[in-house]
């Protein structure tokens, strides 16, 4: 899946790229289309760490060639492992290396791993590397420890386990526009399907169409106004951009928490307390900065 592309993740794709400039080859990272739960077992699919978008980007970052994105369907999900390979080297017309972690499992009931593989490539022509996974602290660096990070608001360890800061992409929509009532109009992102970090607002660098702009964010479900089917909420207030981004994506680095998320008594009082965690996000951009 490679969703958040970690430091194991990134030891794997880089044993890829080496392997093919040894073989004046290519290196392509294969992922899917969507978390393999979401076919196989709806109730156990977690909250990506990634979109789909911002885990291709990172992926091309690292160097490769190109990345093949497989639609994972319940037809699909019913191939056996050794088929899954054989088909591989078949339309590849040939493969020099396979890099997977030690642990890697593939195929109809996860009946592949790194023993099928190395049988498959004596067979099939192919080298096999199973990479031990990378530790942190003890521990192993995985997508669910990185998630279980972000829930705790440990933002700071959840970065260290990406190698890079942590960050949520999503295409901007549009809001209620209370933001722009309120005098501090907001870029809705909607974050269907996507982990977000405790409720609260944050100070964040904000990217999107080649920029990068200072901007507080507030996670939550607006408790001020009271509605009575509330929905979670993740609306961006850019510091020296206006005008509009409909339909953009936009990429939040989480620097720092300003204050959890809180109800206040009025509209007026939340407006007051706006132009204070205002005040605080601009102390943390003229620290980082």
């Amino acid at each position: 899946m490679f969703d958040g592309v970690h430091l194991g993740h990134q030891q794997v794709i880089r044993q890829t790229i080496l392997d093919a400039r040894q073989h004046n080859a290519l290196a392509v990272a294969v992922t899917f289309d969507r978390h393999p739960n979401s076919v196989v077992a709806p109730e156990r699919t977690p909250p990506l760490i990634y979109s789909l978008n911002q885990k291709s980007h990172e992926i091309r970052k690292l160097g490769v060639d190109a990345t093949l994105l497989l639609e994972f369907t319940p037809e699909f999900s019913r191939q056996p492992a050794d088929a899954f390979v054989r088909c591989l080297v078949a339309d590849f017309s040939g493969i020099y290396s396979i890099c997977v972690g030690s642990s890697f499992t593939f195929g109809y009931k996860r009946a592949g791993n790194v023993e099928l593989l190395k049988r498959l490539g004596g067979e099939l022509g192919f080298m096999v590397h199973g990479l031990s996974a990378v530790s942190l602290d003890g521990r192993i660096v995985s997508s669910t420890r990185i998630r279980d990070a972000i829930r705790a608001g440990n933002l700071d360890s959840a970065t260290q386990m990406l190698g890079r800061g942590y960050s949520l992409s999503a295409q901007i929509v549009e809001g209620d526009h209370l933001g722009a009532k309120l005098g501090f109009p907001t870029a809705n992102l909607d974050v269907t399907g996507l982990l977000t970090p405790p409720h609260g607002v944050y100070a964040v660098q904000a990217r999107f169409n080649g920029e990068s702009h200072p901007a507080v964010v507030n996670v939550g479900f607006r408790p001020t106004l009271e509605k009575t089917t509330p929905e979670l909420r993740v609306e961006v207030h850019l510091l020296d951009f206006s005008g509009s981004l409909y339909g953009a994506e936009m990429e939040i680095e989480f620097l720092s928490l300003i204050r959890p998320e809180q109800k206040f008594a009025s509209l007026d009082h939340l407006k007051a307390q706006i132009l204070k965690d205002i005040e605080a996000a601009q102390k943390v951009f003229n620290q980082s900065f």
